[in-house]
């Protein structure tokens, strides 16, 4: 392949060497660092002019220093006369910060659990002109008296789009967004690309008795993704659903049949580990014999690997969108799904104007 060039950043360095393997394809020379002062420094050694330049740069680690420095990189791609520039985000930055998802997750991520349990319980205190559990309440927007007031979040993630953009980037190759209307705050050409044919294959090759499975989708917007398995697999469907109890209280409830059967939990990302691990408990009391997760994202932020572990899941299955050597180390539940030979085989696809679409057409004699 000429004219093409090869540039990682420092978020998954692992997964773009593996990327690089299978196109035999070397990584462009870059040095990447830091000044005194903390500020990021970016010098790539190669010529890129008139080549088309593929930054492969995941939303993990230390996903803002990371940001950066994709921004510079792109930046310094187009002040060498690069011909064209895609930018790889297997998760890309930010994508779960739409104004709905935002107001749901936010007050957990920085109250945390063990905090909001005790908030919850000092709800009921009548002593505090403003209690605690009120305020979070209130922050989530579930309070009854709150007027009709529609809290207001920032959307980060269409920021990110229009940075990116802005830097000079040509293309996009994102996989499995959290929140897909970010496709659309884009002027440039996106390839939304799926784990789905890596996952079914997993699936056929590690789950022994997986033409008996359930395929439970663990909240109603997962269940798109979820019921997309079961008609290739010709599996059957279950749906964990969650329901408000009142103005503080929240119920969880199973819909479809588990009993004396594997079942196999689709999410798309693993964050706090709380979704993963309440859905395994209730899979377990309504009789599931085998409990397997897989999710596409395995970010395992907070206590999420200390959930998983004395979860009654037997294995959990991610993609290697983020690094997942140092979690299998903590946990040994955890399985790694390799996408680098398919994102090899994108990047070869649009690099030479071909259909990536024909790579997500399933076929059922495999």
């Amino acid at each position: 392949m000429k004219n093409i060039v090869l540039l990682n950043g420092s978020s998954h360095p692992r997964l773009a060497q593996r990327i690089s393997e299978s196109l035999g394809v070397e990584l462009c020379s870059c040095k990447l660092g830091k000044f005194s002062n903390q500020e990021t420094n970016v010098e790539i050694k190669d010529s890129v002019r008139e080549k088309h330049v593929y930054i492969i740069q995941s939303g993990c680690g230390r996903v803002n220093d990371n940001l950066i420095e994709l921004l510079i990189l792109i930046q310094a791609c187009r002040m060498g006369s690069a011909r064209r520039i895609t930018v790889v985000t297997p998760l890309f930055p930010y994508s779960r910060q739409s104004e709905k998802s935002q107001r749901k997750r936010l007050p957990q991520h920085q109250i945390g659990s063990e905090i909001m349990n005790s908030l919850a319980q000092t709800a009921g205190e009548a002593s505090n002109p403003l209690p605690q559990g009120t305020f979070a309440q209130s922050f989530m927007g579930m309070t009854a008296g709150e007027g009709g007031y529609r809290q207001w979040c920032a959307r980060a993630g269409t920021l990110v789009a229009n940075l990116l953009q802005a830097a000079g980037a040509d293309h996009l190759i994102a996989m499995d967004l959290h929140d897909p209307q970010y496709q659309g705050f884009f002027q440039i050409p996106v390839d939304l690309i799926y784990a789905e044919p890596c996952i079914i294959q997993w699936i056929r090759s590690e789950i022994p008795n997986w033409r008996q499975a359930v395929v439970v989708s663990p909240d109603a917007g997962g269940a798109k993704r979820a019921t997309s398995i079961c008609n290739k697999l010709n599996l059957d469907f279950a749906l964990i659903h969650k329901e408000d109890v009142g103005s503080t209280k929240e119920s969880m409830g199973l819909v479809g049949e588990v009993s004396d059967r594997p079942v196999i939990i689709l999410d798309d990302m693993i964050d706090s580990g709380s979704t993963i691990g309440l859905a395994s408990e209730i899979l377990k009391r309504h009789g599931a014999t085998e409990i397997y997760a897989i999710a596409v994202h395995g970010v395992f932020s907070g206590p999420a690997l200390e959930i998983i572990s004395r979860s009654p899941v037997t294995a959990v299955a991610c993609t290697n969108t983020v690094p997942q050597e140092e979690f299998r180390k903590r946990c040994d539940k955890l399985k790694t799904i390799d996408i680098a030979p398919m994102l090899g085989e994108i990047i070869r696809r649009t690099f030479y104007g071909e259909s990536v679409t024909q790579l997500f057409v399933y076929d059922e004699a495999m």
